[in-house]
Order: structure tokens, then C-alpha cells, then sequence
């Protein structure tokens, strides 16, 4: 008999944290048991037919859907597997508590028929129509919300977008709503470490037949991976060990069409935001969504879903019913069973019509590191004073401006001989300043250089770090700019902006004082008396980007002279 999962004496434990800190009530309780349909055949418009599988209460009635949605195999959701991709949520949380779980394969992915398109207008339409084929079901009472994070996330956001009469309400915790700034190039720089293996698990895991991932022996493993001593060891579980899982992908072969051409397109033959990114940006059909939407992410997720997080609360802006819960750090692992409690009260609340306080009380709730609390805000960012900190030449990071400093990027593409004498610049530049009351940074960070070069291009990664009394050193944010794609910057550094209303290449001039405004995606953290706020300025992250998303850097060798007139703006709180 399958255990529910919960927080209760006696069930299933889930991982991660479970709320944003609240006490809800009248929550749904688990009185159902549960049934699972393998393999359901989910007709498209144009006559195509994906695959699902649906795991209902085991009780005569009706019951709202919650559509999880991806090219993932649905086949192993329930898995319990800590893989980066078991990201649907929990159907033993949800079909107990009156929901019926649909899993949706998208086209031509486990099964489904159809050629995968990667969230273009083929893929808002095939989610339109998932919803309304869910709420037309015997087990459907008309009412449909959708469920999961990262690529579930992100397609719920599109099909929002698209305002399927039986869409009711969408909780996507950790989405990106633009693949090409939040997901692909960040700034210009290629997210090479991330795309490619991204792009060749999907094309090894999107092959396999519907029968591919079950059987006896993966029951056998599932069962094990369910033990609670087992499943807690998961509750750590992060995106570089979610890389690290992707790479192993690359020693299975897959075919070469959709995914090469899909890597080919994002990484060769569209750099710039054009047509084939406008497509699959779900940003401007935002502004059409008027059904309640939770957004959320955690901290760490800096490199791939957290910019679009802000860049989504700021499109929905005019939507009385939004909420935005952004999460510790850890607070997403895998497989994704974290902030149920949430979303339970919020699915009740409006797919249920059940008051549970869900609503109450102001629209934003933070975590702060340092300070270790929850706090609660009416908008986001909170308000708070910018304050401007000059890159001094001595080191420091201090009121007033003074000197200059330099760094040499040497690309590892250049050998040199091994009796070579050691370059005489380092290869990156710190700036600190030693914090003696607490300083809580709350928001968008802004990084403004002025700076020379000697070669026509560079890259700028800017990182944002505390370092304890004993040296430890925790990585807080980072930005990233290619400094030919300095046009692209002012629609990243201010979410919301008009986005890529500048896309185009500039070029860098050699030796010629340059202004590049580079914005570090938002945080939240106490820096504690003691302790310093580091900036760190480099041209390449390779063994230094968070969560390991290592980006392809520039071949071009260059000397990089930062003014002292060059500012980091905090946004400080309290």
C-alpha cells in the first residue's frame, strides 16, 4: 500500500521546507486513496496525440486537475530518483488530498507523437489544449491548475499566456520566462556548460519509448529510493549535482533531429535576440494573464531560473492576484517535493473555493540568509536606500573613488612553455570592505565599470561574496556581461524593462575608457558584523560559476584596467 506523504505522524516525509514560514488552515486532508493510468492518449488539434499519465483519488467524483507538463519522462516522476528532471511534484501528496495528478508528455518526447519545438507557438497551443482535454475528463470537476518546477514551471507560464477558459491557477516556482537572456546568453556569454548538456540529456531521455522507463526493476529501485533513510539523504541534493547527473547523458547517442538542430539554432545561429527567441519568450503574453499565479524560486538558483523570477512579478504587475515566495537556499532539491504545504493552501484556495489564509497579509515573502527569517513586503523589491560603493584603486571597496586597478585575461586556448615565468597581473581583481553592523542587501544589484581594455571584446563576471572572519568565502550573486553586447544591458540591470529594445553588437574599442553597466541578479542576505562584502571581477568563471554553469569564454587575450570611479550600488534595507 502506498504511504502518503506529508508532514503528519505516520506519513511520507517530504524534503525541503514546506511553507513560507505561515500557518495555514482548512488545508485539504488526505482521505482518498489512489489510482494510477498509465499511458493516456491526449488529443491535439491538429490530430496529434501526446501521452500522459493520470493518477487520480481512488473515490467516485469529480476533482480538480493539476497539469504537470514537460518533454521529461512522466514515466519516472514518481520515482523518488534524485534527478535533476523529477521535478512534477509528489502524486501521493496530491491524489489523497482530492487532486488528480496529469502528467503530459510534451511532443515528441517518451512516446508522444509529434517532433519536440522547445516552447514555441506549437507548444502554447498543445498546452492550451492539454488544459482544456483535462477539464472535459469524467474525473475533472471543470477546474484546472498546473504544477512542477524549471521546464514545468516554464510552461505553465506559457500556458497562462494563452488563457485556457478551464485554467483556474498556476504555481511555477522556479521558471524562465526568456529563454534567451535567463537561460542561453546571459549578457551576451554563452551558458555553454548548461545548454549543451541540457540539450543532449533531453535528445537521450526524449527517445525512449513509453515502456522504457518500466518494469519490475525500476519498481525495485523506487522502493529503495523511498526509504526514509534513503530519501532524506536527497534533502541537499543541488543544481551542480543536477550538472553533474546531465553530463553522464552525453555517453548515450540520440538522434540528430530536433536536438541538434535546437543546439545549433541557440548557440550558432541566433546569438542576438531575434525571431526564433521572440517566440519563445513568454514575457510580453504575461501581460494578459489575470488568473492567480504563486512565483517563487530559492537563492541559489542565480545562474538559470532566478533572474526571471523578478522579470515575471514585474510582467504580471497588474494581477491583484499574484504572490511571489522566494525561498532559502536548498530550498529546491531533488526529486521537487519542497513548498507542498504552499502550494496545497493555494491550489485549495482557489480551486476549492477554501479560505486558507493563503491571501492574507501583504504579497511577498523572503527568506533572508544571515538573519535566517522569513519577512514579508507589499511589492518587490522592498523599499530600502541604494548604497554606492566606489571599486577604489587600493582595494577597497569605499565612499570616494581613487586610482586604478588591472587585471590579464589569458584565455587557456594559449600554451605557454612550461619554464615560462609567471605573468606579472593576476588574473582577477577582489574589492572589500569589512562590514561592522549588519548590512542586509535586499533587491537588484548594480555594477558600473569604467573600464579599458586592449582587445575588441571582453567578458565581465562580477561576483558578489561574504567572507566569514576564518576566510570562508560564500558566493551571493553574480552578473555577467560581454562587452560587445553592452547595448543588450539596460533591460537585465532594471527587471521589467522594455526587453532587448537595444538588442544589437557593439563594437568594444581598444584602449578607449568604456562604461559597462552590468546588473547581479537580486538577493537577499545579511552580511554580519565581522564579516567582509567581497566583489570579485574576472573574464572567465571557469572553477568559479555558481552552481557550475560555466559560461564559453572570449579567445582574445587583454589587459583590463578598472577606474576607481567605477561604483557598486547596494540595495540595503533596515
Amino acid at each position: 500500500m502506498t504511504r502518503i506523504a506529508g508532514d503528519e505522524p505516520g506519513q511520507r516525509r517530504l524534503n525541503g521546507v514546506q511553507t513560507s514560514g505561515r500557518t495555514y488552515h482548512n488545508l485539504s486532508a488526505p482521505v482518498h486513496g489512489m489510482h494510477v493510468v498509465d499511458d493516456v492518449r491526449v488529443a491535439m488539434r491538429d490530430g496529434t496525440e501526446l501521452l500522459a499519465d493520470v493518477v487520480l483519488p481512488e473515490t467516485e467524483g469529480r476533482f480538480p486537475a493539476l497539469i504537470a507538463f514537460s518533454p521529461y519522462p512522466r514515466q519516472l516522476q514518481n520515482s523518488g530518483a534524485p534527478f535533476g528532471f523529477i521535478e512534477a511534484g509528489v502524486s501521493d501528496f496530491w491524489a489523497p488530498r482530492g487532486y488528480v495528478h496529469v502528467m503530459i508528455n510534451a511532443r515528441g518526447t517518451c512516446g508522444s507523437g509529434g517532433t519536440y519545438t522547445w516552447l514555441d507557438e506549437q507548444e502554447r497551443r498543445d498546452l492550451y489544449d492539454c488544459v482544456e482535454w483535462a477539464a472535459a475528463q469524467p474525473w475533472c470537476d471543470g477546474n484546472v491548475g498546473m504544477i512542477g518546477i524549471s521546464y514545468f514551471a516554464m510552461a505553465q507560464l506559457h500556458a497562462a499566456a494563452t488563457r485556457p477558459p478551464h485554467l483556474k491557477a498556476i504555481f511555477p516556482l522556479a521558471g524562465t520566462t526568456d529563454l534567451y537572456r535567463g537561460t542561453t546568453w546571459h549578457g551576451g556569454m554563452l551558458s555553454a556548460r548548461f545548454v549543451g548538456a541540457w540539450i543532449a540529456g533531453l535528445g537521450v531521455l526524449g527517445d525512449r519509448p513509453a515502456s522504457a522507463f518500466r518494469g519490475v526493476f525500476t519498481r525495485l529501485i523506487s522502493s529503495v529510493l523511498r526509504l526514509d533513510a534513503v530519501h532524506r539523504r536527497f534533502e541537499a541534493f543541488n543544481g551542480e549535482q543536477a550538472i553533474a547527473a546531465l553530463a553522464k547523458s552525453m555517453r548515450i547517442k540520440y538522434p540528430a533531429h530536433p536536438w541538434d538542430d535546437l543546439y545549433l539554432d541557440a548557440i550558432v545561429n541566433h546569438p542576438l535576440y531575434d525571431e526564433f527567441w521572440r517566440v519563445r519568450d513568454a514575457t510580453p503574453g504575461l501581460a494578459k494573464v489575470d488568473i492567480p499565479v504563486y512565483l517563487g524560486c530559492d537563492w541559489d538558483n542565480v545562474p538559470l531560473h532566478l533572474p526571471s523570477t523578478f522579470w515575471a512579478w514585474d510582467a504580471l504587475t497588474h494581477n491583484p492576484h499574484v504572490r511571489l515566495g522566494m525561498l532559502p537556499r536548498g530550498g529546491l532539491c531533488w526529486p521537487w517535493e519542497s513548498f507542498h504545504g504552499e502550494a496545497l493552501a493555494w491550489f485549495d484556495r482557489w480551486l476549492k473555493g477554501q479560505d486558507t489564509g493563503i491571501d492574507d497579509g501583504e504579497r511577498v515573502r523572503y527568506f533572508v540568509h544571515g538573519a535566517d527569517e522569513w519577512r514579508h513586503a507589499a511589492d518587490w523589491p522592498p523599499p530600502g536606500t541604494a548604497r554606492s560603493l566606489h571599486l577604489r584603486g587600493d582595494g577597497a571597496l569605499g565612499a570616494s573613488d581613487g586610482g586604478a586597478r588591472e587585471y590579464l585575461h589569458m584565455p587557456a586556448t594559449i600554451e605557454r612553455p612550461p619554464n615560462a615565468n609567471p605573468y606579472a597581473l593576476p588574473d582577477h581583481l577582489v574589492w572589500e570592505t569589512e562590514v561592522r553592523e549588519a548590512l542586509d542587501i535586499v533587491g537588484p544589484i548594480a555594477l558600473s565599470l569604467e573600464a579599458k581594455v586592449t582587445a575588441g571584446d571582453v567578458d565581465w563576471i562580477a561576483t558578489l561574496q561574504d567572507v566569514n572572519p576564518d576566510g570562508a568565502t560564500r558566493d551571493l550573486t553574480q552578473g555577467w556581461l560581454r562587452g560587445s553586447h553592452r547595448a543588450l544591458d539596460p533591460a537585465r540591470s532594471r527587471p521589467g524593462a522594455p526587453v532587448h529594445a537595444h538588442d544589437r553588437f557593439e563594437a568594444v574599442t581598444p584602449g578607449v575608457a568604456t562604461r559597462y553597466e552590468i546588473g547581479l541578479v537580486p538577493t537577499a542576505h545579511r552580511v554580519l558584523p565581522g564579516h567582509r562584502l567581497r566583489l570579485r571581477l574576472a573574464s572567465s568563471d571557469t572553477g568559479a560559476a555558481m552552481l557550475g554553469f560555466e559560461h564559453a569564454g572570449l579567445s582574445l587575450p587583454t589587459r583590463c584596467t578598472i577606474a576607481g570611479s567605477s561604483t557598486l550600488v547596494l540595495p540595503v534595507v533596515g
